[in-house]
């Protein structure tokens, strides 16, 4: 992990895990998936497929048409819940690209682990990132991937998280996630020893 204060703010880069990715969610599976999102197939990105990618953490990828409304999406949370059990994975994250341009609008429910949803989080834009290298969807040089993943304008807590993936023989090799971070508050705590 990186931090580099800028001015009275702060930068803070990470470093994530290997890149994975389970084979595609197909069947009944992918259809609870959409279903659960109150979306149809229609709203699914064509040829690609709602698959598990992970660089530490597993995420469920749910590539969206850009004109789906991404910010309406009002989630079945114990039907989510159900199908993390079933597939042994925690976070749903779908997203959009934004047409012509290497930047995302996302949002992660995770209600399994009693997050309804995380505002902003590198545990789901990093492993997009190494999953639109490794689906080709975005153009790259070959050597990297530069994504600008927004997140939380449904919530009101707009964020942005840089994230790089190197690349090699066409595939993700490394991810590095980064974004500003604030200091909310100051706190000090008394051990007694």
């Amino acid at each position: 992990m990186t931090i580099e204060k800028q001015n009275d703010d702060y930068r803070i880069s990470l470093e994530q895990g290997t890149p994975g990715f389970e084979p595609p969610l197909t069947g009944e599976t992918r259809a609870a998936i959409i279903n659960a999102l109150h979306l149809t197939e229609d709203d699914i990105l064509q040829g690609l497929p709602i698959q598990v990618a992970t660089t530490g953490h597993s995420k469920v990828m749910i590539p969206l048409k850009p004109e789906v409304d991404i910010d309406a999406l009002s989630p079945d949370l114990a039907a989510l819940t159900a199908i993390s059990k079933q597939i042994g994975c925690n976070g749903f994250f779908p997203f959009q690209i934004r047409p012509g341009k290497s930047e995302t609008d996302g949002r992660m429910f995770s209600p399994a682990i009693g997050i309804v949803e995380d505002p902003v989080t590198g545990n789901a834009n990093g492993p997009m990132g190494a999953w639109l290298v490794h689906h080709n969807v975005l153009s790259h040089d070959g050597n990297v991937l530069r994504v600008k993943g927004h997140q939380g304008r449904a919530l009101g807590r707009d964020g942005v998280i840089d994230v790089t993936v190197t690349i090699r023989d066409n595939q993700p090799e490394k991810v590095t996630i980064s974004g500003a971070a604030v200091i909310l508050f100051h706190a000090e705590w008394a051990i007694e020893l």
